[in-house]
């Protein structure tokens, strides 16, 4: 509308949506590597995360959220070509060989290693600039990943340290939250994914037994998505091959909070693509647990474990697009099954 137009003027960033939107707003996916995961974060088998916002995987030490976001990562260098990884790593765990191990191209990947959240929050801003400064039509897709969050100090927390002080840094949530209320919007109009990694810490004298993030509220409130994780050991006989992850929206601006799915992680080969579509097949009865069994539509009776080693088999293109929209349904809002329980325990 013209009169828009004409009260906007001079005021930058400014983008009538008529005109084609502003760069802030979602614009596209950027798949995991696991369709189920997709659904649950986007609502579409063939979404994920959103590429120009953040996404959080918290969970416990030790429930695999450097391997799942090495899965995203590598799904994201893999549909991208040219595309590259900005890694800051405050672990010093990531490497190399690390990397290529799981099937990733390293050199498409900086890795960074902040000693403070000051350190942090310059080179992010700083590259995302770079980035913007950019020509349009010279930039190639970016992702960020910040693993992980937790372990990140304040420049006056490592001051204390080595002065002996005890005194605990009162303004670290404070600069947790001003640093993700500045990349929020930067990531949104360079069109950059950031995921980012976190610990989770038992609530101490919570009438109901309940898991809360790390690092303050400055995560919470920037982050689009809040994915809670869990595992379980996947065995081959004795053999440990991978981890059965629970993933739990915790929070989530585009599909329903609370939903849980399960995906498969393996050692070495990474995200299953097809894992958990069964469990969603079964409960719209696209394809129906019969005993032991399952039945496929066209009669044939076969073992969970047959589908799941061989899904492209039997996940023919007109079962995927009866999923696509069992996929809506179950985790769009304003679709079936809308209440909703989260257990506390299993997050």
């Amino acid at each position: 509308m013209d009169f828009l137009k004409d009260v906007t003027k001079g005021i930058d960033n400014s983008n009538i949506l008529a005109d084609g939107g502003n760069s802030s707003e979602f614009s596209g996916s950027v798949d995991t590597g696991c369709y189920i995961l997709n659904a649950a974060l986007s609502g579409s088998l063939y979404g994920g995360v959103p590429n120009n916002k953040i996404t959080a995987f918290a969970g416990e030490s030790a429930t695999g959220k450097t391997f799942f976001v090495l899965g995203v990562l590598k799904q994201f260098l893999k549909d991208n070509e040219n595309g590259g990884v900005i890694y800051f790593d405050t672990e010093a765990a990531v490497t190399k060989d690390m990397m290529e191990s799981r099937g990733i191209d390293s050199k498409r990947v900086v890795i960074v290693e902040p000693s403070s959240i000051e350190e942090f929050r310059t080179a992010a801003t700083r590259i995302l600039t770079n980035y913007t400064d950019t020509p349009a039509k010279e930039r190639q897709p970016m992702m960020m990943v910040l693993d992980s969050l937790g372990m990140l100090s304040s420049a006056k927390e490592l001051e204390d340290v080595e002065a002996g002080k005890q005194a605990r840094d009162m303004t670290k949530s404070q600069l947790l939250r001003g640093t993700f209320r500045v990349l929020s919007l930067k990531l949104a109009q360079a069109s950059v994914p950031m995921l980012v990694t976190n610990h989770t810490y038992d609530v101490i004298g919570a009438y109901v037994p309940t898991k809360e993030i790390s690092g303050g509220a400055g995560l919470k409130y920037a982050a689009s998505s809040i994915v809670m994780l869990g595992k379980k050991k996947d065995k081959d006989g004795k053999d440990l091959i991978g981890n059965i992850i629970k993933a739990t929206m915790h929070k989530s601006r585009f599909t329903k909070e609370g939903k849980q799915v399960e995906c498969k992680l393996s050692f070495d080969k990474g995200l299953d693509r097809y894992y958990g579509l069964l469990d969603l097949a079964e409960k719209y009865d696209i394809i129906k647990k019969v005993s032991t069994r399952y039945e496929l539509p066209d009669g044939t009776k076969v073992f969970g474990k047959t589908i799941n080693e061989d899904p492209k088999k039997y996940f023919t293109d007109d079962i995927m697009a009866q999923l696509e929209e069992a996929a809506k349904t179950e985790f769009m809002y304003g679709g079936a099954d809308d209440d909703v329980v989260i257990d506390e325990e299993d997050e």
